[in-house]
């Protein structure tokens, strides 16, 4: 597996990395022994980037990545993040007392002495951010936590958490339907030396091309909440897949692996996670890394995914409102 250095602090990581979080919220059906047997598989191939959240199924998610990972800590580089706190007052925390509670309680789930990446999920508009990143800090400085990231934060955020500590990462939804980061966000981390990690950069399974209506999600699938999984939004979405399979016969690849290309030929400092609970899509995703997209078929994709041109929003209203703080 390629590696790229994630940030300026000296963290390196597997170009493609693992997220976990449809491994305990219901994307398809859920099956634990596949989850876990998927990270061990993970780990052997190299893509050691694993990527959770104290807020994927109350926990549960950590609990499942220490399962997975026991007897193995030294082949992965774990990324978790605090701070969505859903039906507790506004649903994001970053008061510093709450930092360091979610950070012991995080510890305990995983069953590690430290996190490698700790992240906040959403930016708390009601702390300054200088007092949630100093918090952050001090679990730096006691060992805990080894770098530190943001998620979904504005550039505004992004530089004042920047003076009060390194940010090591940005993680933030990036695909070849979601670009709106490509005007300020990306420029932002290229200038101050912050890596980007891309979450979502599958669309959510739509880029693999295996959705094409409504009716191909599972009742109970969260995406069936999402605007752009709506029937009208997705049949005028539909339209563009024919672009990126053409793209990918040229290539040799499926169309997941060519959006996974596209992404990791924008720019070094981007790190892709895609999601998946399976063995046999993980290696697919995974050699996707040792896969050149050339310049005119990049430019293909870029024409055919224009930015603000995917119907429907990225996600449901009352959870917009928390992006870009």
């Amino acid at each position: 597996m390629k590696m790229r250095k994630l940030g300026s602090q000296g963290l390196e990581v597997s170009a493609i990395g693992l997220g976990c979080m449809g491994m305990t919220i219901q994307y398809g059906t859920l099956n634990e022994k596949e989850s876990v047997a998927t990270i061990q598989h993970a780990l052997d191939k190299g893509v050691c980037l694993l990527n959770t959240s104290d807020a994927y199924g109350h926990g549960e998610n950590e609990e499942l990545i220490a399962h997975a990972i026991k007897g193995r800590r030294d082949k992965a580089i774990i990324t978790t993040k605090f701070g969505q706190t859903r039906g507790q007052g506004s649903g994001v925390n970053g008061r510093p007392e709450y930092v360091v509670q979610a950070c012991v309680a995080s510890l305990k789930r995983l069953g590690v002495d430290y996190i490698d990446l700790f992240c906040q999920h959403r930016v708390d508009p009601d702390v300054p951010i200088e007092d949630t990143v100093g918090a952050m800090k001090f679990l730096v400085e006691k060992g805990l936590v080894r770098y530190i990231g943001l998620s979904e934060a504005g550039p505004k955020t992004v530089r004042a958490a920047h003076k009060t500590h390194p940010i090591t990462c940005l993680e933030t939804e990036y695909s070849l339907w979601t670009r709106d980061v490509e005007t300020e966000i990306l420029p932002t981390c290229r200038e101050l030396g912050i890596g980007f990690v891309a979450y979502a950069p599958l669309g959510r399974g739509f880029l693999a091309g295996t959705i094409r209506d409504v009716g191909d999600l599972v009742e109970g699938d969260r995406r069936r909440e999402h605007p752009r999984f709506r029937r009208d939004n997705i049949a005028a979405n539909v339209r563009k897949l024919a672009i990126l399979e053409d793209v990918a016969r040229n290539m040799g690849a499926t169309p997941a692996q060519a959006s996974l290309a596209w992404l990791l030929a924008r720019d070094p400092l981007i790190v892709p996670i895609p999601g998946t609970k399976r063995r046999k899509y993980l290696d697919e995703n995974a050699a996707a890394a040792n896969m050149t997209m050339p310049n005119g078929q990049v430019a293909r994709l870029d024409a055919a995914f224009k930015p603000g041109e995917t119907a429907g929003e990225r996600y449901p209203a009352g959870q917009l409102s928390r992006l870009g703080i």
